[in-house]
């Protein structure tokens, strides 16, 4: 799904995951530095959108994913995962309802997959579940911004702004008046200092919510079951999970930054020793620099020097060991 705002003066297309929308817009630190103060806009058109729709669709979602949302008020956003029967995760939702119909975008290229597994949960339940993503295009305006979203939009408001689901025919001219744009770069930069994890650069074939942070935000602990709940049960009832999300602060005298998978080793091991973790997103930060998040071992000690390659890393605690 190629957006139509590549045609703004300055875009740089995107790359991996967020290929099809603009990277950034020739000013990678002014647009975070407008992001972070409260204005302009990201366009995050290429991300999936579902629609749940129908009497039974909360009560139905709940037995699925990992939040509790059987009683979700309107308006009101919230975050999900759908496990594995393993406790691996999946899929992650981003959602809200409007009273009417439960939206949630997900990651580009997810949404194929995720509306197969929901139909075949469908049995006798009173729902309709649709791939919108033709039709509709995420925008995401940053906390502090006075923008007005258009008028029927579905709105999703977290601490860190809010996501807006409008009409395709609609993107163009939401941008002409809602400028200046914000590349995804600038938006990775500040999710990766937000500490904030991301299907498929955070996590992989076995990644489980504990190991990122997610219990609470994603992953609800009292409720009904669902899929994958005896993992997350034993994981936090009787054990750790084998990784932890750390943060990295990277030697701001190198030129390129380390990519998804580089092996986080000791830096009294040097870059021979042993790999006790990898990369998953590197960023550049206006204020902070290179910065990055990173899965390493649960043991890893917390004040340990690290390097990533051959560049030195500072950590901090996103998971507690």
């Amino acid at each position: 799904m190629k957006s139509p705002l590549l045609s703004l003066p300055g875009a740089v297309p995107g790359e991996g995951p967020d290929e099809g929308v603009a990277a950034h817009y020739g000013d990678l630190f002014r647009e975070q530095r407008a992001l972070a103060d409260g204005s302009g806009f990201v366009d995050l058109s290429h991300r999936g959108v579902i629609t749940v729709t129908g009497p039974d669709r909360l009560s139905w979602l709940h037995l699925l994913l990992t939040q509790h949302v059987s009683e979700l008020p309107a308006g009101q956003a919230t975050e999900a995962l759908i496990l594995s029967p393993h406790g691996h995760i999946e899929h992650a939702l981003y959602i809200v309802d409007d009273g009417e119909t439960t939206w949630a975008h997900v990651e580009p290229g997810t949404q194929g997959d995720l509306l197969a597994y929901l139909e075949s949960m469908k049995f006798f339940y009173r729902v309709e579940i649709a791939d919108r993503t033709e039709e509709f295009a995420v925008v995401h305006l940053p906390a502090g911004s006075i923008a007005e979203a258009p008028e029927g939009a579905a709105v999703r408001e977290t601490p860190y702004g809010r996501d807006l689901f409008l009409p395709r025919a609609d993107l163009e001219s939401f941008a002409a008046a809602s400028g200046p744009p914000a590349g995804a770069l600038a938006y990775e930069a500040l999710r990766v200092e937000a500490h904030r994890p991301r299907l498929g650069l955070e996590t992989d074939h076995r990644t489980i919510p504990h190991e990122l942070g997610l219990i609470g935000s994603a992953v609800h602990l009292h409720k009904g079951c669902y899929r994958g709940q005896e993992t997350v049960a034993r994981v936090e009832n009787l054990g750790k999970p084998p990784r932890r999300l750390v943060f990295l602060h990277l030697d701001g005298s190198e030129v390129t930054l380390p990519g998804h998978g580089a092996p986080v080793r000791l830096a009294s091991e040097g870059a021979a020793g042993r790999t006790l973790g990898f990369v998953t997103t590197s960023a550049r930060h206006h204020e902070l620099g290179p910065i990055a998040l990173a899965l390493v071992k649960r043991n890893v000690p917390v004040d340990a020097a690290l390097i990533v390659d051959t560049t030195a890393a500072a950590q901090e605690v996103v998971v507690e060991p």
